[in-house]
């Protein structure tokens, strides 16, 4: 009942501690301690878990270094640098700036990877995802606090943002960053030609008559570093200018104007984004106006505009049409009047459309005398 027996295993380790003090490490082996006068406790640890957590690690690193640097190897990182470090070339832990670890020596071959967070911002693509994808709780929660990640789809260009300055461009793909100390974020924008609706724009013409305007706008992101430097918003900036151009387009040209030749509009708003939009990355491919949409009163009164010149033309058409037929007669008598086979012809062609009607035809006399006889009975009637 004096003694206390401790066994020690081959894969453990243990530290001795008599009331209450630390005393030393202990070998695998068998220990036996006489508790009359003290008491004696043992905490053990196991060589087979890579990573060592003590109450007094730093307490023992920095009184006891050569039993310390006998059992574990110790890490430690500046202020600003960060270690990823493996074991059996596996991912253990991502040691954050100005920290110091433990880990167990004769089971496990270490190696420390270490970055300055200062000078390094990329992580390499294949280690980031290891760190993501691993299936430690505790590890991945690290990572994700110290590596940013983020993905670019085809067709997008990425801005990265580090601490709020815009730093570079990202191509499509993967892209992961140390961001320990450090805001990152990336920004994502459509490099692909998109289409911009501008709906419902009331617009008074010259001569003071409002129109509601429906236009479609395509553009292009071809600089998108320059065109985020150069706006705050670029498609808001884009919308307001396809106002103003439109309005520009509208308000210096009379509603027959812009009736007779609707093209004018697009080409003069494109005219405009050209200009503004050339020398800040965006490229306008094209505008084209949908509709113009007239006010009810306003169209009703075009249509009766529109319904008066077409009578006006019909009636044009038939006056000539006219004419022509009085000429063509003209032309017919003169040609009977010097020729008198011409005017027999006439009387044969007259007495056939005459006689279309009638069933039976008794010929006395000739011709003359059926033309005589017909000419009495209508005579007679």
């Amino acid at each position: 009942m004096f003694y206390k027996k401790i066994i020690v295993r081959k894969h453990e380790r243990a530290l001795l501690f008599r009331d209450g003090d630390f005393v030393k490490f202990l070998e695998p082996g068998v220990y036996r301690f006489v508790t009359l006068l003290h008491a004696f406790t043992v905490e053990r640890f196991d060589l087979t878990v890579p990573t060592y957590g003590h109450r007094l690690q730093d307490f023992l690193i920095e009184k006891y270094p050569h039993q310390v640097e006998r059992y574990f190897d110790v890490i430690a990182t500046n202020e600003n640098e960060i270690a990823v470090v493996y074991h059996n070339d596996s991912v253990t832990l991502v040691m954050a700036p100005a920290t110091r670890k433990l880990f167990t020596k004769g089971v496990h071959k270490i190696r420390v990877q270490r970055f300055e967070i200062v000078e390094t911002l990329d992580v390499d693509e294949r280690l980031a995802k290891r760190l993501h994808a691993g299936n430690d709780p505790m590890l991945k929660a690290i990572a994700d606090k110290a590596i940013y990640s983020r993905v670019v789809p085809e067709g997008h260009i990425g801005l990265l943002y580090v601490d709020g300055e815009l730093t570079r461009s990202l191509a499509p793909g993967f892209h992961a960053f140390f961001a320990v100390e450090r805001g990152v974020s990336v920004e994502l924008f459509d490099t692909r030609v998109q289409t911009l609706e501008v709906s419902g724009q009331e617009i008074l013409t010259k001569d003071k008559v409002s129109l509601r305007i429906n236009l479609t706008a395509t553009y292009q992101l071809t600089d998108v570093e320059k065109a985020v430097r150069e706006t705050k918003d670029p498609l808001d900036h884009l919308y307001k200018e396809v106002q103003f151009g439109l309005r520009g387009a509208v308000g210096t040209r009379t509603l027959d104007a812009l009736l007779e030749d609707k093209a004018v509009i697009d080409t003069s708003v494109a005219d405009h984004l050209k200009e503004h939009f050339e020398a800040i990355g965006i490229t306008v491919k094209s505008v084209g106006v949908k509709d113009i949409i007239l006010p009810g009163d306003m169209k009703d009164l075009l249509g009766k505009v529109v319904e008066a010149e077409k009578a006006a033309q019909a009636n044009v058409i038939r006056r000539r049409e006219e004419t022509n037929a009085t000429r063509s007669l003209l032309n017919t008598a003169k040609v009977m009047e010097k020729n008198a086979v011409a005017l027999r012809l006439k009387e044969l062609e007259t007495l056939e459309k005459m006689t279309e009607k009638i069933g039976n035809i008794s010929v006395f006399g000739g011709l003359d005398s059926v033309t005589d006889m017909i000419s009495m009975k209508k005579i007679g009637k």
